[in-house]
């Protein structure tokens, strides 16, 4: 253990980091497995939300082959996803009011929705939950998990959860608890993007020494209630261009489901070039969009919320397995690109490591390699689907949308039909170095919002219900104070005020001098600034559990 406070310990054969989609599919393949062999395995969820899925967001259009493998008769409970794909729409948007549809029948077999559903990734999770404490997983909301524990050989042990009741400066209040020790035979993180211990490990155990580097985008998303006159139950829409210059990716995503409900929300990809790109705001103006304003007028905005996506794909993902533990779902980076979708191969990579670490607890293994975990995932379904796609990121950054969405999509093809094709393009360099100066960048004007249709970055931020104890520290921790002002600010006009999607980060003017100011109880833990921040001087660390954004329908 790495520091010398008592701690109450808590030990189990298996700890699972994160109570999302791909740690509660291990956490209840794991329980099956057990009553499958008639044998007996403890396993443990900590969860840093207020409540099972509190901090997730997606979409989102959810291809069912997951839910299939683990809960076989899930059409039959009762289940939150219930509305199926019934129409697929893509658009390039060549302008703020034109648009050029195009036809499903060009697109590659993996672009299509048909057999996927539409609905609240945030429901569904806390549906899962529900069936696995039913199994007998202990789950823990409000839970942070601050650091692993480290054995003597190197192996990790099991993990602390971050003490509860610190003031800002550091001081104790008089509800001060420290953190709990929890061990285990085998550890999985399933932290999400840019998890912060997933961070950590990478780098002491080198995991993405031989892979790629790591890609990334941000997703912004709104929960609308419109008129039920306007409501088409399945309709599925993605475009891409406007309001998007050729050479930033990303792109606009619309979903009807549930009662008079409508997910709309935007991506952009965080190699992005200009500094003065916001991309709250290029989310906003993409809403005035005649092909996407149709479907919001005369409707209500009932939720926001924003979250970083791993886009690296098939050759940015790290080694999966560490002495004692493994990486799943979005931690390692499983998302296809062009489909938009992680959760079931999120929920794959979770079955198949909760598979390994069963077999190892059973031969009375502890805190080795789970070899199994990456050899099973080399031959799945997961992997043949990220093999076909592995080209059309690397393509797009390169070639900007109208050319490399199209040669992205002529390698899909090929990758179909040939699936034995090899040639895999590298990612160039990580987002944060993607940036250009402000001296060599043009400011970017972006429409007032008309708070109808478009709004401000405040009152969105109000929606996603953040809340955080202003007394404690901040958990946006700057390695160098000095940098932002006089490094980021006259390099990059301080981009940080700008890709921030919950006005975390300002420069204030006080008496002619500039400050760097950090307003980190609006903070929805999306992480951009993590991934972003050019000097990579930013470090996202856990807030005291229960902390965040509490997302509702999301």
């Amino acid at each position: 253990m790495s520091d010398q406070v008592e701690r109450e310990t808590m030990e189990f054969d298996v700890v699972i980091v994160g109570a999302g989609p791909a740690g509660l599919a291990a956490a209840i393949r794991l329980k099956q497995l057990a009553a499958e062999k008639d044998k007996e395995v403890s396993v443990v969820v900590l969860e840093k939300g207020s409540e099972v899925g509190a901090h997730i967001l997606s979409g989102a259009v959810i291809d069912p082959v997951a839910l299939d493998k683990l809960i076989p008769d899930w059409r039959d409970k009762d289940t939150p996803l219930k509305t199926e794909v019934t129409e697929d729409r893509f658009y390039y948007l060549t302008s703020d009011s034109g648009g050029i549809g195009l036809p499903n029948l060009f697109m590659p077999p993996l672009m299509s929705n048909h057999g996927c559903y539409t609905g609240s990734l945030g429901n569904l999770t806390k549906w899962l939950g529900e069936q696995a404490e039913a199994l007998g997983v202990e789950v823990y909301p409000g839970i942070s998990v601050t650091e692993a524990i480290i054995g003597a050989g190197g192996e990790v042990e099991g993990v602390i959860t971050g003490d509860m009741g610190v003031a800002r400066d550091g001081s104790h209040k008089d509800s001060y608890t420290p953190g709990i020790a929890l061990t285990g035979k085998y550890t999985l993180l399933a932290e999400g993007a840019r998890g912060s211990l997933t961070k950590q490990l990478i780098k002491k155990y080198d995991l993405d020494r031989e892979s790629g580097t790591q890609k990334f985008g941000i997703g912004l998303k709104e929960l609308w209630e419109i008129p039920p006159e306007k409501h088409k139950p399945g309709l599925v829409q993605h475009t891409m261009g406007w309001p998007l210059a050729d050479d930033t990716g990303g792109g606009s995503f619309l979903y009807h489901f549930g009662d008079n409900l409508v997910s709309v929300g935007f991506v952009v990809h965080l190699d992005y070039a200009n500094p003065y790109l916001n991309p709250f705001k290029e989310f906003q103006r993409s809403k005035l969009h005649p092909r996407i304003r149709a479907h919001l007028e005369g409707g209500k905005r009932i939720a926001y919320g924003a979250r970083a996506l791993t886009e690296g794909g098939w050759q940015a993902i790290p080694r999966l397995v560490f002495p004692g533990g493994a990486l799943i779902g979005c931690c390692a980076g499983f998302m296809n690109v062009p489909r938009i979708k992680g959760s079931h191969n999120a929920m794959l990579s979770g079955m198949m490591a909760a598979e390994a670490a069963f077999d190892a607890v059973q031969a009375d293994r502890a805190r080795d390699v789970l070899e199994a975990y990456p050899e099973a995932l080399q031959s799945s379904s997961l992997a043949k689907e990220l093999k076909k796609v592995r080209n059309v990121k690397p393509l797009w950054s390169r070639f900007g949308t109208r050319l490399g969405v199209m040669l992205g999509g002529i390698d899909m093809w090929l990758n179909t039909i040939f699936p034995f094709l090899g040639h895999t393009l590298k990612h160039k360099k990580p987002d944060f170095a993607s940036l250009d100066t402000a001296a060599e960048s043009k400011p970017i004007e972006y429409p007032k919002p008309d708070n109808t249709l478009s709004f401000d970055i405040l009152s969105s931020v109000f929606l996603s219900n953040t809340n955080h104890d202003e007394d404690e520290p901040v958990h946006l921790v700057l390695a160098d104070l000095s940098i932002p002002i006089e490094q980021n600010l006259p390099e990059y006009a301080e981009p940080a005020q700008r890709y921030c999607p919950a006005a975390v980060y300002e420069v204030v003017e006080e008496g002619g001098t500039a400050r760097f100011q950090i307003n980190a109880q609006n903070c929805v833990h999306c992480k951009t600034c993590d991934v972003k921040d050019p000097a990579q001087n930013i470090n996202w660390v856990p807030p005291e559990g229960g902390d965040g954004p509490n997302y509702a329908n999301m």
